[in-house]
């Protein structure tokens, strides 16, 4: 009778040893790659079908992220670092990175999501979030080196904390037990949003087609901006100095064609993709800048899911 429960038990004991050296073997090998599941043609078409008026957008991120994957040993992490104003899609781009990366986003134990206004809430204390941010990283990479690092509101980071993370996006340093730039890093922040809207606006009083803005228009412009800009988590930051971000990726400004779209995306969602009297309403009712032209809607796509609801 004693048979079963020591089988039971001998299953349990070699259970365990065999997820510790599974761990052991994560955290020594490179070809490890924890849950990572990249789809990126999934992630293209993502980008290309639900993502609206962001041609740049569309180009750099899926040629970015398919480019790095497609190096079995980088020499460094890919950080990408969004910029725009509210409801150009920065988080919904994010959250497609996860989507397509690991099978979710938020709900994966590799992708970490960090809010400024939640975990770095006080200016006064930045040298203990230094080292609490350093911990985290280097803890998580140690247990997935494919882990996916989003730090939204980059404009609420009090300066000097995202500093402590240059070690890591270097090709010089070397996290133990782990190969550390095989990591995504991806910055969000409204930080150069005036910028982006004044190259937008002056392309189209030139008469030209939005898809006629290119990258580099912005790209060192945009990179100074942040730069110099103190209400910025990137204010005189030596990543933006030795030049340790990827690309900086601008969300452009929508127009109401852009915010109609949006509108009829969260239309066919719910089954009602045939009411154009709403697509026509949400976007009568958004707001427009400057006065003179209204080019650009001031909140995006953000508060279209209450209109529609409201319009409904």
């Amino acid at each position: 009778m004693l048979a079963v429960p020591l089988l039971l038990l001998l299953l349990s004991y070699c259970d365990s040893v065999c997820g510790v050296f599974q761990q052991l073997y994560c955290t020594l090998s490179d070809s490890c790659e924890c849950d990572f599941k990249p789809n990126i043609r999934g992630l293209e078409w993502d980008l290309y079908k639900n993502v609206f008026g962001q041609h740049l957008v569309q180009d750099i991120v899926s040629e970015e992220v398919a480019r790095f994957l497609a190096n079995k040993s980088p020499d460094r992490p890919l950080v990408l670092s969004f910029h725009g104003s509210s409801g150009t899609g920065k988080s919904l781009v994010s959250s497609m990175l996860g989507n397509h990366l690991y099978g979710s986003a938020m709900s994966s134990s590799y992708v970490h999501q960090f809010v400024p206004t939640l975990h770095f809430p006080s200016p006064h204390r930045v040298k203990e979030y230094r080292e609490e941010l350093k911990a985290w990283v280097q803890g998580n990479l140690t247990e997935c080196a494919r882990s996916v690092f989003i730090f939204d509101e980059m404009e609420r980071m009090p300066p000097g904390v995202i500093d402590v993370l240059k070690p890591f996006l270097g090709p010089s340093h070397v996290v133990f037990r782990t190969n550390y730039r095989k990591a995504i890093y991806v910055f969000i922040s409204t930080t150069g949003q005036e910028l982006i809207r004044e190259v937008t606006m002056q392309n189209r009083l030139a008469g030209h087609e939005r898809e006629d803005i290119k990258l580099s228009a912005l790209q060192d412009r945009l990179a100074q901006a942040v730069y110099n800009d103190s209400s910025s988590g990137f204010f005189r930051s030596s990543i933006v100095k030795q030049k340790l971000v990827t690309v900086f990726v601008p969300f452009l400004p929508l127009s109401r064609c852009h915010v109609e779209r949006c509108v009829h995306y969260l239309l066919c969602q719910s089954g009602s993709c045939q009411r154009s009297d709403v697509v026509e309403a949400v976007g009568g009712d958004m707001t427009y800048t400057p006065a003179q032209g209204q080019y650009f809607s001031t909140t995006g796509c953000k508060a279209v899911a209450a209109k529609v609801n409201f319009f409904l």
